[in-house]
């Protein structure tokens, strides 16, 4: 397997990463050439902070320069991550009239830049009606598409629930079936937030199954990117929690599917993976390529490569483990004093035995009878 991190000419899929822009911008470009990405992901501004310094003229030119330079495609081949306090659905409209704001200036600055793609997280109903949100959601993301040009925004689904917007696909659907101008909107599939959501993916059934379901309720045509990351957490856990390739509760095999999977060929997938630096992704990246050349899943290398990177996540897997089922069982105990709790409420309000409407009907009846 190689190890050299080479841009590769002969992969059929845009196998990248999420790199930096320190120093500006344009430095993304080689950032993610020089680690072997055939697409990428950057933040287009500060994600900690809502204003941002305006790019140069002189930054914009470099920008489009790297791209042609180094043969990457901004209408295709660059994900920007929108920033994640971007809320749409919140039911505060001061608040929403902020993440408005924050999404159209991404959205310009895509523009600027030629960028075709732009990934959103599509935020949280909080304490309003999750409909009535998910209708606004879609209204401001109207109100969005009208005042740009081109930009193609894609919801990202989520590893949450309650009223986090996305870790339910029908949510997603629902959404979409509001936009007005559906060239102008997709869904980036994110494989630990799938997999933390309660859709399994571990095995060629359960991935089918996902995929039939996501045409099923949202439909393929849809999908514009792929976020691939391994899943700290367990199956169903609804955390958050982002592992390396192949150590985490999802395991390669899931990886290597994607990479013999025709319907990818032509998206941005992505790497998010935990990593110290760049150089991280660049090995990924590698294995990803190298994944694309294992036909079966029996193949002694393969197991011998999913052993070994299985035993590297091994401890975290279990410290998390632990915490699930430690946090199931509070979950539990919680439930059970709710209940107690109820019982006891509702055992008050409920009249003394023989003393209900039913009751003292009865006896009125009678004490009639007898005195008749």
């Amino acid at each position: 397997m190689l190890t050299k991190m080479i841009r590769s000419t002969t992969s059929k899929y845009k196998f990248g990463a999420h790199v930096s822009t320190k120093g500006g911008v344009s430095n993304s470009v080689t950032n993610a050439y020089n680690i072997g990405c055939n697409s990428f992901a950057l933040f287009l501004k500060s994600p900690r902070k809502w204003e941002s310094p305006q790019y140069t003229t002189e930054e914009i030119l470099k920008f489009k320069a790297n791209c042609e330079e180094f043969r990457y495609d901004p209408l295709l081949d660059i994900l920007p991550h929108g920033q994640y306090f971007i809320n749409l659905a919140n039911p505060d409209k001061e608040k929403t009239e902020k993440s408005f704001n924050s999404l159209l200036d991404d959205l310009t600055r895509c523009e600027q830049l030629g960028i075709g793609l732009y990934n959103l997280h599509p935020g949280s109903s909080i304490d309003g009606d999750h409909q009535r949100q998910l209708k606004q959601l879609a209204e401001y993301l109207n109100k969005a598409i009208k005042k740009t040009k081109f930009v193609k925004i894609l919801l990202e689904n989520m590893s949450g629930k309650g009223n986090l917007v996305g870790s339910d696909l029908k949510d997603l659907e629902t959404v979409i079936s509001f936009i007005e101008d559906k060239s102008r909107i997709g869904v980036c599939v994110d494989t630990c937030h799938t997999f933390s959501a309660g859709y399994d993916l571990r095995n060629k059934e359960s991935f089918e199954k996902f995929w039939k379901d996501f045409d099923d309720i949202v439909g393929l045509k849809y999908l514009g990117a792929i976020h691939l990351n391994d899943s700290k957490t367990p199956y169903a856990a609804n955390k958050d929690l982002h592992e390396k390739l192949g150590e985490g509760f999802i395991g390669l095999e899931t990886f290597r599917l994607i990479s013999h999977d025709e319907r990818f060929t032509k998206l941005p997938i992505i790497l998010e993976t935990p990593q110290k630096d760049d150089t991280g992704y660049g090995h990924e990246i590698n294995l990803l390529e190298w994944l694309e050349t294992v036909d079966r899943s029996e193949d002694s290398e393969l197991k011998a490569k999913i052993q070994e990177l299985q035993q590297l996540g091994e401890k975290s897997r279990n410290e998390q483990i632990k915490k699930f089922e430690e946090g199931e069982k509070k979950k539990a105990n919680l439930q059970a004093k709710r209940a107690a709790k109820n019982a006891k409420t509702s055992s008050k309000k409920r009249a003394p035995a023989g003393n209900d409407i039913m009751s003292r009907l009865s006896r009125k009846r009678a004490k009639k009878e007898e005195d008749n």
